[in-house]
């Protein structure tokens, strides 16, 4: 106990905290690091972590614990509330007027059985691996420090720009409750278009649904079931109302823009599906992880795609898809078949679900950001845990005064496109870094056949974008699925039948491995590809901005990080922790 390191206090505020490793120390120090930026990238590529490093040795950079108090029901409705919001309500009669039309319903479909799929990739990380880091731990762990930055950089920017959307929307159906114009409660102003607009409200819920998630995650959990509980009632009113006064004309025709329509629309309406990975990141909160996780995940996730499906189809019912208003579908659905009360009482729905979301988000995205800190890919004060209230106070500032700047001035729409591209190439990558861990263990797996797995998922890869660039070149052609298709089965069966899989679970894992992963990853590349030109070229943007930061800062600190002497421990971190990741 002598040689302990006595705590030091929260609130403290040095260069040491923001940088804190040896190539910040001054001017030269720094010139010297970027002088071997070359060297250090090569280093970083090639680098892993261990299980056993983010499941004990980060978590002391965060100094105290955060607090066991949540169980599968905690998770489960932590599900609701972080993927049941705006989406559903703002998304769906979009997409089924411009795109799909009644076959929304499949393409619900589809973006639930993607985001199935990653569920399946998530649960067994998180069992194994119970650390706030979520998808950027695991493939830190999997495929590297430098693929892991990559899923660092875009779960910020979806943090950021995904709470901005929801609270700003959350102000706009605000105004409709009042039966006042959306823009009525923002401030005019003579800046210039798109910031003229300046929305007090947006920032004060994002304040008070942080003041939550900070002061408690326990209180943030009752909290949330009653908000989520009210949401689930209107929920229920919309599809039985909806179903009531159904019309099967309404659904003929069932796709009038085929198969390329609905699978546009899958890739938009993926974005509703978002959020559930946040349950990932409550593993070291949760009491059971080996047990919780798994249930609160998968059993909120299921009755989700059921619930999206049915309000899709009572929508569809309910009016043709021509005569569906893309700005407010149900409310003008429920006037027109002479339930314009009814309008509030969806209005409410969104509003109470845009609450959730927020709230569940600044649990989650906190979480994130807490462990990438950790790491030091953003400066390590943003790791620090409160000692009273067992939250990343730090954090979860970091993400929401961002989110709030936005929100204020920038009269900023659900950039659903953009948010979906990042969460399906993280989606993708994670069912990659699952392959990669059931075939690929150091020390044991013969570099034979390291090689072979290599070439296998790259011809994964390779075929499935081959797949989505002749559906986006040629919708309505079938020559080139006579060479991608058989190219993906006969690459995953390779690895089925030639390679051994060198790592079992111990407590749950995903079935038909390695099927039901490679299949994640041919869908969530296929989504990808039926995004237009425009998501792509600001994701691509966004992906120049994060390297540009990567190259001067989080390629030196996390280098000095890597390579520094382990930390003696400053909190003692629970046996349970390691026992569930290797029971």
């Amino acid at each position: 106990m002598g040689d302990e390191i006595q705590p030091r206090s929260y609130w403290r505020w040095s260069k040491h905290d923001f940088f804190p490793g040896d190539s910040f120390q001054n001017w030269s120090a720094y010139r010297s690091a970027l002088s071997q930026t070359f060297t250090r990238l090569k280093d970083r590529v090639a680098s892993r972590s261990e299980d056993a490093d983010e499941i004990v040795e980060l978590r002391k950079e965060s100094e105290n614990e955060m607090k066991r108090c949540l169980s599968w029901w905690d998770l489960t409705w932590f599900g609701f509330g972080s993927v049941i919001g705006a989406g559903i309500f703002v998304l769906t009669g979009q997409e089924a007027h411009e795109h799909a039309g009644p076959a929304i319903v499949l393409s619900y479909v589809a973006s639930g059985i993607s985001a199935m799929l990653s569920v399946f990739c998530y649960t067994e990380f998180a069992v194994e691996i119970p650390v706030a880091g979520g998808s950027f731990a695991y493939i830190r762990v999997e495929l590297g420090d430098f693929a892991a930055f990559i899923t660092a950089g875009n779960i910020i920017l979806g943090s950021i720009a995904g709470s901005a959307a929801v609270a700003r929307a959350w102000t706009s159906y605000f105004t409709t409750l009042l039966n006042r114009h959306p823009n009525s409660l923002r401030i005019h102003t003579n800046l210039i278009d798109g910031f003229n607009l300046l929305d007090p409200i947006a920032v004060a819920i994002l304040a008070i649904t942080s003041i939550i998630a900070i002061s408690s995650t326990r209180r943030t959990s009752y909290f949330n079931w009653i908000a989520s509980a009210v949401n689930m009632v209107v929920i229920s009113f919309v599809i039985i109302a909806g179903l009531a006064h159904a019309n099967t004309s309404n659904l003929t025709p069932f796709a009038p823009h085929g198969a390329k329509g609905i699978f546009v629309a899958a890739a938009i309406v993926y974005f509703a599906y978002g959020g559930f990975d946040n349950i990932a990141t409550m593993a070291e909160e949760t009491k059971n992880p080996s047990k919780d996780i798994p249930l609160g995940l998968l059993g909120s996730m299921s009755i989700i795609t059921v619930i999206y499906c049915l309000m899709a189809l009572s929508l569809s019912m309910m009016q043709k898809y021509t005569d569906i208003d893309p700005n407010a579908a149900y409310s003008v659905a429920f006037q027109r078949v002479g339930m314009k009360w009814a309008k509030y009482l969806v209005a409410l729905g969104a509003l109470k679900g845009m609450t959730t979301v927020l709230l569940a988000g600044a649990i989650g995205q906190a979480r994130y950001a807490t462990h990438i800190a950790r790491v030091h890919m953003i400066p390590p004060w943003f790791s620090l845990v409160h000692p009273k209230t067992g939250t990343p106070i730090n954090a979860t500032l970091l993400i929401r005064l961002a989110s709030a700047c936005i929100a204020f001035f920038s009269s900023l729409d659900v950039l659903a496109s953009l948010l979906s591209i990042s969460g399906l190439l993280i989606s993708m990558m994670m069912a990659v870094a699952l392959l990669v861990r059931r075939y690929y263990v150091r020390g044991i797996t013969p570099r034979t056949n390291l090689l072979k797995l290599t070439f296998f998922l790259l011809v994964i890869i390779v075929s499935s974008v081959g797949t989505s660039a002749y559906w986006g070149l040629n919708p309505n052609g079938w020559l080139g699925y006579t060479v991608t298709a058989p190219l993906w089965f006969l690459a995953t069966l390779a690895i089925s039948v030639l390679l051994p899989q060198d790592r079992t679970p111990k407590v749950w894992g995903v079935p038909l491995v390695p099927w039901f992963p490679s299949l994640s990853v041919v869908i969530n590349v296929f989504l990808m590809g039926s995004l237009g030109a425009q998501a792509f070229i600001r994701f691509g943007i966004c992906t120049v901005v994060m390297l540009i930061y990567y190259i001067f800062f989080g390629l030196h600190a996390t280098y000095d990080m890597a390579h520094q002497p382990k930390k003696p421990t400053t909190s003692r971190i629970l046996e349970e922790d390691i026992g569930s990741a290797r029971a």
